[in-house]
């Protein structure tokens, strides 16, 4: 088995480009199945590090340490937790890192979070808590020996004023002692170069993983709109409004445009694709396939 204590950093800086998966934590029963039988199916593809996120509000704390334990001891995989700030004092958060520490997870994703139940309400800083995500970031830093990745708006932060804005928002975390950032979900490349350019024209070059979500259903268009904030292309949304009902076609279209998005960010220096799986593993088992076609290991 890998030792869980190397860092994303470390395998980012490896040859070829890395690939890896985000997982949510599950609900019950039934979806704690289909979390592990994807979990399995995705293991032997060998990915650089598998995530699990924290949930709206963080109310899948729990959840994540559970997963990220079980993850970091039972199988080969490098796992690397969420961790968000909402609804959480500054001592909650320490007891929270050292549950990762103690299961030997020392990678740790760092977002601020979207208030509960609302995520585009203003946000509100737990009384004894953390006000942004640099302070979380030095906070996970100063906890003991974590590599630490923060997230990156290739539309912006819906919060944020401007583009400009933005890119200075993710360097001041960067400053904090963040060692790589993973984009939300995007569909066009030009947007994930924008951002690069734009935190490269600051003096900053730390890795900049894409976040991909493959379109499988018409729903999944509304839902990447609702996890990311960010407007899906109209071009895009005009080519899948063709297909109507044709599910088949809908999902056929979203595999290969997905895998063309990747083909061209790892073209253009991505140094790898993260791709967000909701708990189920065949479209990105299909497009890791294809890549494997194409790009050299």
């Amino acid at each position: 088995m890998q030792a869980v204590t190397r860092s994303i950093a470390e395998r980012l800086r490896g040859d070829g480009p890395s690939f890896s998966f985000e997982f949510f934590p599950p609900r019950d029963e039934a979806s704690e199945r289909q979390l592990w039988q994807s979990l399995r199916e995705l293991e032997r593809l060998r990915p650089a590090f598998v995530s699990v996120t924290y949930g709206a509000g963080g109310s899948t704390r729990e959840g994540t340490v559970r997963v990220t334990e079980r993850i970091a001891t039972h199988t080969t995989m490098l796992p690397m937790a969420h961790l968000t700030a909402v609804n959480h004092s500054v001592a909650e958060l320490r007891h929270v890192i050292g549950r990762f520490a103690d299961a030997g997870v020392r990678n740790v994703l760092v977002i601020r979070g979207d208030p509960p139940g609302n995520p585009t309400a203003a946000w509100v800083r737990h009384p004894a808590g953390v006000e942004y995500a640099e302070d979380l970031v030095r906070l996970v830093k100063s906890s003991g020996d974590f590599n630490v990745g923060v997230a990156a708006f290739p539309h912006k932060h819906p919060r944020s004023p401007d583009f400009a804005s933005d890119a200075k928002y993710l360097a001041r975390k960067i400053d904090a002692g963040a060692d790589f950032a993973i984009t939300q979900m995007f569909f066009e490349a030009e947007d994930y170069l924008r951002l690069r350019d734009r935190l490269s024209s600051l003096g900053y070059d730390v890795p900049l993983i894409p976040g991909i979500m493959p379109v499988t259903t018409m729903r999944t268009i509304e839902r990447s709109e609702q996890l990311s904030g960010a407007p899906f292309p109209e071009r895009l949304r005009g080519q899948f409004a063709d297909l109507g009902e044709d599910r088949a076609a809908v999902r056929a279209l979203g595999i290969e445009q997905a895998g063309r998005l990747c083909r061209r960010l790892l073209a253009e220096g991505a140094p790898g694709i993260h791709f967000i799986t909701l708990n189920r593993s065949t479209a990105t088992r299909e497009i890791w396939t294809s890549l494997q076609e194409t790009v050299p290991a």
